[in-house]
């Protein structure tokens, strides 16, 4: 499994032959400028919520390369209506697709699309795919529901929102690998905007105090499980 960071919380997962983007917030991104979203590929696009900064380029580049889109059923509701293919799901449930098996689970936010239209209730995803399992958390607080996920899924990586003041900050991020005991973190949703940079070194010594591994990637960077 190779997962690269597009800068935001944008994520390329690579599972045998099937490419899959998260949450593609690449072309408003300044800091993502080396990104061309007309190179990427895409199978699937996993949608966390509906704000912006998680779905301006969901539209053009599923058009583009035919990608399933899977989130919660508003979201697949507001797709389905431009045309594009979507696969509706809901906190809790659990879909088997041809990667590998993706659990729609709780996150503690806000959700709406640009418009201000309903983007239903946000969510993380839980992934089992090619051996390795990683639990990307969406954009979200610290909730003790994290407990639930170590009680079906042992973790390989534990993907977290660490900028605090929309979500989770480093000190809550900790708190939130001990919830789902994984101590290998890649951290995401950081350093987009002024609310939420953060001091990469300070963050780093915070989670080697607590003998946890934060990876903070370059953009256009990845690691392989």
């Amino acid at each position: 499994m190779k997962i690269t960071f597009y800068g935001h919380a944008s994520l390329g997962i690579q599972v045998n032959d099937v490419n899959i983007l998260v949450d593609p917030f690449i072309s408003g991104n300044p800091k993502a400028s080396h990104i061309n979203i007309n190179d990427l590929k895409a199978d699937y696009i996993l949608v966390t919520h509906a704000h912006q900064d998680h779905v301006l380029d969901v539209e053009a580049i599923a058009k583009r390369t035919g990608a399933v889109v899977v989130s919660n059923f508003e979201i697949i509701s507001h797709y389905e209506k431009l045309d594009i293919e979507g696969h509706p799901m809901n906190h809790g449930g659990a879909w088997r697709f041809d990667f590998g098996t993706v659990k729609y689970v709780n996150a503690i936010h806000t959700s709406s699309f640009p418009d201000g239209s309903y983007g239903g209730q946000p969510g993380g995803f839980v992934i089992e795919g090619e051996h390795k399992n990683i639990y990307i958390a969406g954009d979200t607080a610290l909730t003790f529901d994290m407990k639930l996920i170590p009680l079906q899924t042992k973790l390989d990586l534990a993907v977290l929102p660490i900028g605090d003041n929309f979500t989770m900050g480093i000190d809550d991020a900790i708190l939130a690998s001990d919830f789902v005991a994984c101590d290998k973190v890649l951290g995401y949703h950081f350093d987009t905007f002024g609310y939420i940079e953060i001091d990469h070194e300070a963050a780093k010594r915070k989670f080697f105090e607590k003998e946890k591994d934060l990876m903070l990637l370059e953009i256009g960077d990845f690691i392989e499980l």
